[in-house]
C-alpha cells in the first residue's frame, strides 16, 4: 500500500521535473507568460500570499477520530471520502490529493470541509486557508469569505446584505464595489478563482500508474455492469410479454 501511495505522488513531481529540465531561456519565457496571465486574470496578488496561507499547498492533518474512522470505517462513508482521509494520513497536500484522485479543486475542498465538520481533520491555523477552503467549496458566499478574511467588517457585511434585500436584482459583488469595500479587481480575481476551482487537472495518461488507471475506471466499469443488467432485464420482460401472448 505504501509503495502504491509513493508511486501516485510521483505523478505531479514528474510533471514538474519536465518543466525544470527545460533550458533556462525557455523557463524565462514561461515565467513571463504566466506572470502576464496572472495579471490579466487579476490574480497576481494571490502570489504574494505567504506559502503557509495557500490552500493548495496545505497538508490536512487527521484527528484521532479521523484516524480511527479511516481504519475501522464504521460510518460507511463513500470511497472518495476514505481516499481523501488516506491521502491526508500519508502527508499529501490539497493539490496532490486533487490531482491523484482526478477531482477538481472545488470537489477536493468539499471533501475537506466535510471532514473538517466531522472532526476527521484538524482545523488549520491560517485564517486565509480556512476562508479559502470554505469559499471554493461553496460553504462561504463572497461576503462571508471577505468577512472571515477580515477584509470587510461585520457591520459592512450587514450593510451590504440589507442593500441586496432592497435591490435583489443587483449582484452582491457590485454592491460591495459601489460601497467602496472592494475594488473591481478584487471581485474579478475572486470570481475567476471560483470558476477555475471547478476545472479538473489531469496529466498525460502515459504518466499515470496502472493502479491509478484502474482506480479511475472502477466506477465506469460498475456503471457498465449496471447498464448491462438493465438491458438484460428489459429484454427478459419483452420475451415474457411475447410468451404471455402466445399462451393466450
Amino acid at each position: 500500500m505504501r509503495y502504491e501511495v509513493v508511486l501516485k505522488k510521483n505523478i505531479f513531481n514528474t510533471f514538474l521535473e519536465k518543466i525544470f529540465d527545460f533550458p533556462l531561456w525557455i523557463k524565462q519565457v514561461i515565467y513571463l507568460k504566466l506572470a502576464e496571465e496572472m495579471r490579466n486574470n487579476y490574480c497576481e496578488d494571490f502570489l504574494q500570499i505567504h506559502k503557509d496561507d495557500i490552500f493548495s499547498t496545505f497538508i490536512p492533518t487527521l484527528t484521532f477520530k479521523g484516524e480511527t474512522e479511516l481504519k475501522e470505517r464504521k460510518c460507511g462513508l463513500d470511497n472518495n471520502t476514505y481516499n481523501f482521509l488516506d491521502y491526508c494520513s500519508n502527508g499529501y497536500n490539497i493539490l496532490e490529493i486533487s490531482i491523484n484522485t482526478f477531482l477538481s479543486m472545488e470537489e477536493t475542498a468539499k471533501y475537506y470541509e466535510f471532514c473538517l465538520e466531522q472532526n476527521f481533520v484538524k482545523a488549520p491555523e491560517s485564517q486565509e486557508i480556512q476562508a479559502m477552503a470554505g469559499y471554493i467549496a461553496g460553504k462561504l458566499r463572497l461576503g462571508e469569505y471577505l468577512n472571515q478574511k477580515k477584509f470587510i467588517t461585520d457591520e459592512q457585511l450587514l450593510n451590504a446584505i440589507n442593500i441586496k434585500k432592497s435591490n435583489p436584482q443587483k449582484m452582491f459583488g457590485n454592491i460591495l464595489i459601489e460601497l467602496g469595500y472592494i475594488t473591481d479587481k478584487d471581485l474579478k480575481a475572486l470570481l475567476i478563482l471560483k470558476q477555475e476551482a471547478q476545472r479538473r487537472f489531469i496529466l498525460d495518461y502515459n504518466t499515470v500508474p496502472k493502479s491509478q488507471i484502474q482506480y479511475m475506471t472502477q466506477n465506469q466499469q460498475y456503471e457498465d455492469e449496471i447498464n448491462t443488467l438493465k438491458n438484460e432485464n428489459i429484454e427478459l420482460k419483452r420475451k415474457m410479454r411475447q410468451l404471455t401472448k402466445i399462451i393466450k
